[in-house]
Formats: structure tokens, C-alpha cells, sequence
């Protein structure tokens, strides 16, 4: 029953929304899910449900409410303290989740105590490790593809032994070797990797019930955004917390299910509603955020997609201008178009923090970024972690992790000569080889180097005064995050080492640990209590779109996936062409998936609020070969009467910028159709055509005893031959 004194707050909480709004705030009882299209107030619906569970059927400490990233968990907090009940309330990321029960219950769970979160770097290093310890190259095995096919096998709850049953050839078995490897290196070092958390907290959840019925009294309600991005893992988290009570809404939408390439499975909200005897399904299809003519054009794209749930989204907002269609003739154009758009923008005064660049692969950003350095345009990048993966910064944390976790070899063997202090590659490598050979742990002989008897007394004096260090800054872990930095960059020797160091092209590397130390500060003045430990598993879960600055004045360049939760005025989205949008490594690729290429292009497009522009190009640089390039099929499923096409080749081959020959070097421009030419690879060949294409001049040569390419001048490495040097007969082909 709602007390009287709550009616002016649930009043509140409800005036201003819509009735799908309403009625997904108002269920209280049962399972819920919504389908909540772009841009249709999802983020709302969620925040004043929570506030309404909280004031009328359950309290504050009893909702937890589950996003992706740390930038949404953050928003949501906001909105919902603001609501006045978010004090008590638990509101985070899967991972953020699992990491705060594995901390508390790590005796339940089979844990130590002192268990560090590896970053993917250091994942990779363990990778490297499994890979020597299973007898294997990694020359022949990569080491990032093993980390792949790992992390899938956890998100699908494979285990190791269960991976190495289920083998079915010899790559196979040689694949679970590694896998049982990694996960005894992982073991040793006392280290988990992201996957684990939630393959650990899912595991816990199954096998042990009185911790499964403490967290269902603990949280009584459930909800979980974003839910067509859940994985296998996930997926059994969310069911088995909410077994008992039933009371779990699921937010999200089958068309924004991007993340089936790491796990993600859009059939855990295809069929909630079989998974979920009684569940009621609210759709919510008004758009708030988009123009008539961007929802128009987004829409007929996501349309030809099977695997969905039908809604139609609509809008009350202006119809907008025209979806544009840019088309230029290679990448060079397309980039200094779009900068000098941009230029232009910022000229009339307009906010380019209003301005997004979106592109499938981001190697696609280089392009760009060196067209608008080049018109003083300022923009910043959506790649937040690249920060955390500064050796400057990769080391402090490495002081960090091995303080808090004094069996995290990886992080030991990076900072034991870090600065340098005289402890070379062989003293190292005779400490490991011995405690390889004693059954015994690395840390163990620093802590004792005159165990070692091939050592000698000059290395075990230094390693013992490492060792000394490392005993006398123990004692940061019991103190708060900024203040532990502070000692371990002074007393580690770093501070001094660093001095001096910046260049005149980066930034300085104290200037960047600085920037750290004011992150922990930042991270600790709304939580008196934070620890390191605290402080760490922050920084070990933080995601690219996590550093995006609001209002900075800069454009946003960032990765479609990255681009997932955010919105902005104006969006470029570059690179829309077959091969790239949809991505396609090579014909006949296991892994390509067009309904979810179709899905990120319709997020993509569903980001930006006022103005839409879709730009492919005629050709695009691959390796550094130019490669002739054809438009995306999604360009061809847009609405012809939402278009505008913009085409900077409109006058064929011919245009001003690639003319037949027009303006060549002189010597090049005595070549054509037909010339004969020497490459050091692919030996003689005959040149078919040769134009200006942009700012470079293209050709396509077909090889004698090779492929036909198209190549750049001067990079083509060809020499012209004379056709009396080769005689007849040397191109019959």
C-alpha cells in the first residue's frame, strides 16, 4: 500500500510520461520486459521504475539495477539519487557486480583473498606464458587469437576441461592445452581475467544455494539494461538471482544487438517471454532524440533484418533535413571533406562537441585524424583505456597489482628493473628457472636471492634491496588511492627516472602519472572509504567510452560499438562500403554475421539527433594497396525520398580530381594502357589504366605470373621496361 505522504512523490515520478512509459514504471510484480526502441526513453523508464519500486513495494537497498559501462551506471546513479532513493540502492556493471561479491565471498567461491583482475594486456602476456608452457610457438600460435577463442569459450561457460572433452580435431586439442595452461598460470598468479568474473559469480550462483537465496532475499527486484548484449554467463546470473521472485525487467532492443562477436546472444531477449512464464511486455516506440527523416532512413535499414521483435518507431520532431549520402573518391577526399566541413562549422560559430565521427574499424580514424590536425580542427578519440596502456602508467599499476597481489608474476617480472636498478634479463630468467625447478613461486626468491645458487652476490644484493622496496611500501594498501600513488611513483625511483623524459611530439610521462594520480582523487572524494584495491578494480573495468569528454569543443571520433548509449546533434559515419559496413575479413568468413552488421549500422545512424551524413568512397587504401570499393547494400536500403546524395565524382571519371592523366609528373605521364613495368614482388606486368585518383595517382597493373593490383605512385615500387628487353611471348596472359 502507498502511504499518503509518498503520493506527491509518485506523482512526480509519473506526469510526465507516456502510457508505455507509465505502465513499465507501474508493474511491480512478475517479470517485465521492454522493448525499448532508440531513442525512446529507456534511460528514464528505467530510473523512475527504480524510484517507484523504492516507494512503494520494496526499499532502496533491495533494487539492483545492472547497465554495461561505467558511463551509464554513473548517469543512472545521478538520475536516480536525484529521485531522491539512490543512496541504498545497487546500481552498476555486470563486471562491477561480480567483482564486489567475488571480493566479499572469495572463500565460497574457491578464491584467495588477494586475487588481481589481469587487463587484457596482461592477459596476453599469461596467453604467451600457457603457450610455453604447452610446449607451442608463438610464431604458429598467436597469441591474440588464442585470448579470443578463450574469452568466447568462457562467455559460452565452456571451461577448460569441458573445452578439452569437447575437441573434435587437433587444432582443437592443441587450443585446450593452451586453455588448461592459462588457467594454471592464472591460478599461480592468483589472477582472474574479465571473463572470470562472471564466469565465477555464474558458477557460485548454480552450485551453491544458501549464497544463491541470500542474494535473492538481499535484492528483491531486478533490473538489467541493455539485455541483448548478455552472454551466456550473464544471462544465468540474471536468471538465477531472480528465480525465486520473479521480479526481473529486462530493458533492451534485439536491434541494437551488436556484441555477438564476444559472446553477446540476442536469443536471451528474443525468447524472454518463453524463459518467463506471465512476463508483460511494454514497447516503447516513441522517439525522442532522432528527426523524422534520420528514424525514416534507420528504419527502412534495420527492416530487412529477421531476427527481431516488430515495433515501429515514430517521432513528434521536426521532419529535418535529408540524410546525405557522401561520396568521394578515395579516403584522403573523404577525410579532408568532412574537415572541412567541420572547419567550416566551427567558423559559424557552432559547438563541435556537437559533432561525432563514427567508423567500423579504427583504422579508419587515421585518415581522418591527419585531415583535421592538418585543418586545426580539434577532435578527441573514444579510446579511453589507450591511457591505461602507457608504459608509464602500465607500470605504477604493476606496482599496484604486485602490492596488493604479491603472486602476480607478470606484474613482478615488468617493474623488478623498473627503473632500472642493475637487475638485468639473466638474473631474472635464473630466478624463474629455479623456482620453476623447486615447484616454488617467483616472489618467493626474491624475498630470499641468496636461495638461488646461481646467483651471484653483486645480482643478490640488488634483488634483495628490490625485495626491501617492496616490503616497506606494503603498507600503501591501507591507504587511500591518491595518497598510495603518491608514495609508490616517489619511493619506487620512478618520479626521478621520469624527469625529462617528455618529447615534444607526446606528453610527458610524469605529466600522464600525474593525470593518474588525479584520477584516483577523483575516484575517492565521493567515497571516503575507498581503498586501492577499490581503486583498481575501477580502473581495470573502465571502457573507451568512459573518457569521452561532454562539452570539451571537440569532435568525437570513436568506433561504432564504442558509439552504443550516446547521442549526438550532428554524425558522420564514414567507410560505408562492402567489406567494411558490413565487415567481412575475406569471402566465405565463418564469423561474418549480416544481421549484426546491420544492427551497428542502424545504431550508428540512430545516434545522431539533428543531421546524418553516410560517406563511401570509390576507392580506399588496404595495406597500402588502393583497392576499388563499392558502395555498403545498407546504402541501398535507404528511402530515396529521405536522400540526399552528395557526390564529389559526379562527373565520372573525368572529374577535376581523377582526370585521365591530367597534371602528372612528366615521366609518369609518358606512361598509359599498355606500358610494361618491373615490380620486385610480382615481377613484369602491364599497366590496364592509370588516373589521378585525389591527391595520388592510382594504376592497376596486371602481373604475368601474379595477381591484378591496384597501386599508388610512387609507392608502386615499378620501373618501366621496354618491350625489346622482355621480347615476345612474356605476356601471354
Amino acid at each position: 500500500m502507498v502511504h499518503a505522504s509518498n503520493t506527491d512523490h509518485l506523482s512526480a515520478l509519473l506526469t510526465d510520461l507516456t502510457d508505455p512509459q507509465r505502465e513499465a514504471v507501474c508493474h511491480t510484480d512478475g517479470p517485465l520486459l521492454v522493448l525499448a526502441g532508440a531513442g525512446c526513453g529507456k534511460t528514464r523508464v528505467i530510473t523512475r521504475r527504480a524510484a517507484y519500486l523504492a516507494r512503494t513495494v520494496t526499499k532502496p537497498r533491495n533494487v539492483l539495477a545492472i547497465t554495461f559501462t561505467n558511463k551509464a551506471a554513473a548517469e543512472m546513479y545521478e538520475r536516480i539519487s536525484a529521485l531522491g532513493v539512490g543512496s541504498e540502492m545497487t546500481i552498476c556493471t555486470f563486471h562491477s557486480l561480480c567483482y564486489r561479491l567475488l571480493r566479499i565471498h572469495h572463500e565460497r567461491a574457491g578464491l584467495p583473498e588477494d586475487f588481481t583482475v589481469f587487463d587484457s594486456a596482461d592477459q596476453r602476456k599469461v596467453i604467451q606464458l600457457a603457450i610455453a608452457r604447452a610446449q607451442l610457438s608463438a610464431d604458429n600460435w598467436s597469441p591474440a587469437r588464442l585470448q579470443g577463442v578463450i574469452s568466447n569459450a568462457k562467455n559460452a561457460m565452456v571451461t577448460a576441461s569441458r573445452f578439452a572433452n569437447d575437441a573434435n580435431d587437433w587444432s582443437e586439442r592443441t587450443v585446450a592445452k593452451v586453455y588448461e595452461a592459462y588457467e594454471m598460470v592464472l591460478a599461480e598468479q592468483h589472477g582472474l581475467d574479465f571473463d572470470d568474473l562472471l564466469l565465477k559469480l555464474a558458477f557460485l550462483l548454480r552450485d551453491d544455494e544458501e549464497f544463491r537465496r541470500q542474494l535473492e532475499r538481499r535484492y528483491t527486484h531486478v533490473l538489467i539494461d541493455e539485455y541483448q548484449d548478455t552472454n551466456s554467463a550473464q544471462y544465468l546470473i540474471a536468471h538465477l538471482i531472480t528465480e525465486q521472485n520473479k521480479n526481473i525487467c529486462a530493458t533492451g532492443d534485439p536491434d541494437q544487438s551488436i556484441y555477438g562477436w564476444r559472446g553477446a546472444d540476442i536469443g536471451n531477449i528474443l525468447r524472454f517471454e518463453e524463459d518467463h512464464e506471465h512476463a508483460q511486455v511494454v514497447r516503447l516506440e516513441r522517439n525522442y532524440r532522432s528527426t523524422k527523416r534520420i528514424l525514416a532512413a534507420a528504419s527502412s535499414v534495420i527492416e530487412h533484418n529477421v531476427q527481431r521483435k516488430d515495433k515501429t518507431l515514430w517521432t513528434e520532431n521536426e521532419e529535418g533535413a535529408r540524410v546525405r549520402v557522401l561520396v568521394t573518391s578515395d579516403s584522403d577526399e573523404e577525410s579532408e571533406t568532412i574537415a572541412s566541413e567541420l572547419a567550416e562549422r566551427r567558423n559559424n560559430g557552432e559547438d563541435l562537441s556537437d559533432v561525432a565521427i563514427f567508423y567500423r574499424l579504427n583504422s579508419l580514424s587515421r585518415t581522418v585524424e591527419e585531415a583535421l590536425l592538418h585543418g586545426g580542427v580539434p577532435y578527441q578519440v573514444a579510446r579511453g583505456v589507450e591511457f591505461y596502456n602507457r608504459k608509464e602508467i602500465k607500470d605504477v599499476l604493476a606496482y599496484v597489482r604486485l602490492l596488493i597481489n604479491v603472486h602476480d608474476e607478470v606484474s613482478l617480472t615488468r617493474i623488478i628493473n623498473t627503473p632500472t636498478r642493475g637487475i638485468g634479463k639473466t638474473t631474472i630468467d635464473r630466478i624463474i628457472a629455479h623456482a620453476r625447478a623447486t615447484g616454488r613461486e617467483m616472489f618467493e626468491f626474491v624475498f630470499e636471492p641468496e636461495s638461488v645458487p646461481t646467483l651471484k652476490n653483486a645480482a643478490i644484493g640488488k634483488v634483495r634491496a628490490f625485495a626491501e622496496l617492496l616490503g616497506t611500501l606494503r603498507t600503501v594498501t591501507q591507504e587511500s588511492p591518491s595518497i598510495a600513488l603518491e608514495r609508490i611513483i616517489r619511493e619506487s625511483g620512478l618520479q626521478a627516472s621520469l624527469k625529462g623524459e617528455g618529447s615534444g611530439f607526446d606528453s610527458d610521462p610524469m605529466e600522464n602519472i600525474n593525470e593518474l594520480i588525479s584520477a584516483a582523487a577523483t575516484f575517492e572524494r565521493d567515497r571516503t572509504d575507498a581503498t586501492l584495491v577499490d581503486w583498481m578494480a575501477h580502473t581495470s573495468l573502465l571502457s573507451d567510452v568512459d573518457a569521452v569528454e561532454d562539452g570539451s569543443g571537440r569532435a568525437t571520433l570513436m568506433t561504432l560499438h564504442a558509439a552504443k548509449g550516446l547521442e549526438f546533434p550532428v554524425v558522420y559515419i564514414i567507410g560505408l562500403e562492402d567489406g567494411l559496413l558490413p565487415f567481412q575479413r575475406e569471402p566465405g568468413d565463418p564469423t561474418y554475421n549480416e544481421e549484426e552488421e546491420r544492427r551497428l549500422c542502424f545504431v550508428g545512424m540512430t545516434r545522431a539527433k539533428r543531421e546524418l551524413t553516410l560517406s563511401h568512397t570509390k576507392y580506399r587504401m588496404v595495406r597500402g594497396v588502393s583497392e576499388r570499393k563499392s558502395k555498403s547494400p545498407f546504402i541501398d536500403e535507404l528511402p530515396g525520398a529521405d536522400i540526399e546524395v552528395v557526390d564529389h565524382t559526379a562527373n565520372g571519371a573525368d572529374s577535376s580530381r581523377r582526370g585521365w592523366l591530367d597534371d602528372l609528373p612528366h615521366d609518369i605521364a609518358q606512361w598509359g594502357p599498355g606500358t610494361l613495368v618491373r615490380n620486385d614482388d610480382w615481377g613484369l606486368g602491364r599497366i590496364e589504366w592509370i588516373r589521378r585518383n585525389g591527391a595520388q595517382v592510382h594504376l592497376e597493373v596486371t602481373f604475368a605470373k601474379g595477381p591484378t593490383k591496384t597501386l599508388i605512385l610512387p609507392f608502386a615500387n615499378l620501373e618501366r621496361v621496354d618491350f625489346d628487353e622482355v621480347g615476345e611471348g612474356a605476356f601471354d596472359y
